[in-house]
């Protein structure tokens, strides 16, 4: 009794812990037993690291967000007003965009991979293509046909019969060119009004003999001006956002 008493508490508090059966521990719904189907808390805990070093260019490259960045990077170059907006402004304008459209996919995504494997009915692998079936779709959609080929050439895979049987490692590179060269066509577009003010400008400074002063300078309000009467943004912001509804 004298040797019981004399234990610490925390010895004390430790018996019915050990003597109690072990269960298995679990973190992100995957179970850390012994099996070998399992993960151990240390390696999810790596895997969930690796993940969210991943997530920004995953978000970045894989939605909307790439070409939305383009278009609003080619529409501050076009209007010539060099830093403003700022990047900070812009990024948030483009990451806001990027949650409304893919808002759908997302809440998709989660009820098709994540809820299965938190009740224990789907394996990590299988909730991750369960899950990616509504991000695949959502890729197919504006993934141009020549880009898909390309790729598909040069991993020497097998040509798909069906949009479903497209392997993610051929979808996203075709989807980011595909984004790419939309981003480009619609830079363009923007640059042709501003290029009319910018050639006009030139011209009628250099008839007029003001060669020491920049016709970026004078060309600069008038290019603001006409955006802004033609209520540039919501004419920009409406087309990226139909432009990926249609």
């Amino acid at each position: 009794m004298k040797t019981i008493r004399g234990l610490p508490l925390l010895l004390l508090a430790a018996v019915p812990l050990a003597a109690a059966p072990s269960e298995p521990l679990s973190l992100f719904g995957i179970s850390a037993g012994k099996g070998a189907s399992s993960l151990g808390v240390p390696m999810q805990i790596v895997i969930l690291l690796t993940l969210m070093t991943l997530l920004p260019a995953a978000v970045m490259s894989m939605t909307p967000f790439l070409r939305i960045t383009v278009v609003l990077h080619f529409l501050r170059q076009a209007l010539g007003t060099q830093s403003t907006p700022s990047n900070q402004v812009l990024l948030g304008l483009a990451l806001f965009l990027t949650i409304v459209i893919m808002q759908p996919v997302a809440a998709e995504m989660y009820h098709q991979g994540w809820e299965p494997m938190e009740a224990g009915h789907l394996t990590p692998q299988q909730a991750f293509d369960q899950g990616a079936r509504p991000l695949r779709n959502f890729m197919v959609r504006f993934a141009r046909e020549k880009d898909i080929r390309l790729f598909v050439e040069m991993t020497h895979a097998p040509a798909p019969h069906t949009p479903a049987d497209l392997d993610l490692k051929i979808l996203i590179p075709a989807y980011i060119l595909s984004e790419l060269k939309t981003g480009f066509q619609i830079g363009a577009v923007l640059f042709l009004p501003f290029l009319v003010i910018d050639l006009v400008v030139a011209s009628v400074t250099l008839s007029v003999g003001m060669v020491q002063l920049p016709p970026v300078m004078i060309s600069a309000p008038f290019k603001i001006m006409l955006f802004v009467l033609a209520d540039g943004w919501n004419l920009v912001v409406g087309s990226l956002m139909k432009s990926f509804y249609s």
